[in-house]
């Protein structure tokens, strides 16, 4: 949903009090959680780009932090999973990554990588045998992650094939410790839990695990095949089928054209479209655009809201995610409500028990790296006590204000973390809090020009593009790091 652009959601420093008034509040900001010693042991959930960083400036900040992954490896959801085993296409199952065989990345290298390790393609032509685009696969978005876990010497901080299964608070919250329950999973599956007490929680669990699926009137009757692109790899067992694919973002359309290729006929069916949309893709002669499905019938057949109907084979649900910590007990002071984690002071940290539990990572339309960076920079600031949070009343009134302004703009709930006209004021709003310095000026103009070039060339995006004079800026910017 678009919004006006003079009615951005705000990110900015309160004005600090008068003398008169630090007096007179001081009374009521000593209610507030327990300030953290400069140095603590923390739990970090999960070793994805989040929990990386996280771990890093933890660290950096004189923390201890435990960095608990189930995988046996570093990289999160940019670790593929070739053959993910579920018994059931429309769920998670085993599976964390929601990677496909062929995804490149949407968003340009320069940008993408973490503010001081550069993700540049000098980088991976001196390694050797990297993939040097512009816009490379996952496996390189792999290889740059698991080289900054190499390079930032994390790895030993990690502790692999263990599961998160319990976070509660230790003792009713008293000093707010959390007492972390995990479990190893052993060479033949053996199961063991142990329980440890951290004084403080980073949550870094990724949100393209649990798979958002479109209600279909009708689908149960319907005898074909449902799955999620959660759980979708590769073409080839699409051959010569009707596939429909429901949603119109990043996967959906890579999906799509993937499943062009190979399938009989693709129709996506997009809700934002007008109900009358019903047309032939351009460049392809078995594509078509559709408004949202009706509903589905018994026979086989899909009926779109323009009254069309397909005998489909395949319907595949290209949704998003939820927003899932299923290790968090009632005691955590947060709660998922049409995809929206409440309440957040900044999308970081709940109020009644900040800073002992914080999130990195939940804002979508982002550049996420930077992002990623720069919350972890802010949570182990304020950890250690150089960097103030205001008081737990005054955290609630801001998250407050932020759903007001929402309501006011017609945004619903799911949008909360939707941060497609205000990231780079939240970007450097944080970098304000940390005494960084703002987003680089170049990463923030081909940002938006890669915006353009992708509604442009759809299809070419990711080949074509008219910045060069900015990537040239980059790679200058860059040769402090590398």
């Amino acid at each position: 949903m678009k919004t006006p652009q003079n009615d951005k959601l705000q990110y900015h420093t309160p004005p600090l009090p008068s003398k008169s008034q630090q007096k007179s509040e001081a009374k009521s900001r000593t209610h507030r959680l327990a300030m953290p010693s400069p140095s603590l042991r923390l739990a970090v959930v999960g070793a994805g780009a989040a929990g990386l960083v996280a771990a890093r400036e933890l660290r950096r900040e004189g923390h201890s932090p435990v960095v608990f992954e189930r995988a046996a490896s570093v990289g999160g959801t940019w670790l593929y999973d070739a053959a993910p085993a579920t018994s059931d296409p429309l769920a998670a199952g085993a599976a964390h990554s929601s990677l496909y065989a062929s995804l490149r990345t949407n968003l340009p290298r320069e940008v993408m990588g973490f503010l001081d390790f550069p993700f540049a393609s000098s980088a991976a032509e001196a390694g050797g045998g990297g993939d040097t685009r512009r816009f490379p696969g996952h496996d390189e978005v792999l290889r740059y992650l698991e080289e900054f876990a190499r390079r930032f010497d994390l790895y030993g901080l990690v502790r692999f094939g263990t599961e998160v299964v319990r976070v509660r608070r230790d003792g009713g919250g008293g000093g707010g410790r959390w007492a972390v329950t995990s479990r190893k999973i052993g060479e033949k599956g053996r199961r063991e839990e142990e329980e440890e007490v951290y004084d403080a929680i980073v949550v870094c669990n990724g949100h393209y695990t649990e798979p958002r699926v479109a209600h279909i009137p009708g689908v149960e009757a319907w005898p074909g095949k449902q799955m999620h692109s959660h759980n979708y790899r590769v073409p080839e067992p699409f051959h010569d089928q009707v596939v429909i694919i429901i949603g119109a973002s990043a996967s959906a359309v890579d999906i799509s054209r993937d499943l062009a290729g190979v399938a009989e006929e693709v129709h996506v069916a997009d809700r934002s479209a007008p109900a009358c949309t019903c047309k032939r893709q351009p460049g392809y002669d078995n594509m078509w655009l559709h408004s949202m499905i009706d509903h589905a019938q018994e026979d086989g057949c899909v009926v779109f809201q323009d009254g069309s109907s397909i005998k489909a084979d395949v319907i595949m649900h290209c949704t998003g995610y939820l927003y899932d910590f299923p290790f968090l007990e009632d005691d955590s002071a947060i709660t998922v409500d049409d995809n929206c984690v409440d309440p957040l002071y900044k999308h970081v940290f709940p109020p009644e028990v900040a800073p002992h539990l914080s999130f990195i990572g939940l804002p979508w339309k982002v550049i996420p790296f930077p992002l990623f960076e720069l919350q972890s920079k802010w949570v182990a600031g304020v950890l250690s006590g150089r960097v103030k949070l205001p008081s737990s009343e005054e955290m609630m009134e801001d998250v407050k204000a932020f759903h007001s302004k929402m309501e006011a703009r017609g945004w619903p709930k799911r949008y909360a973390h939707n941060f497609s006209d205000c990231q780079f004021e939240y970007d450097d709003w944080l970098a304000e809090q940390c005494g960084h310095p703002p987003i680089e000026q170049w990463r923030k103009l081909m940002y938006a020009a890669n915006s353009e070039n992708k509604a442009a060339r759809p299809e070419s995006y990711r080949d074509e593009w008219d910045d060069d004079h900015l990537v040239a800026e980059a790679a200058e910017d860059f040769k402090k790091y590398l």
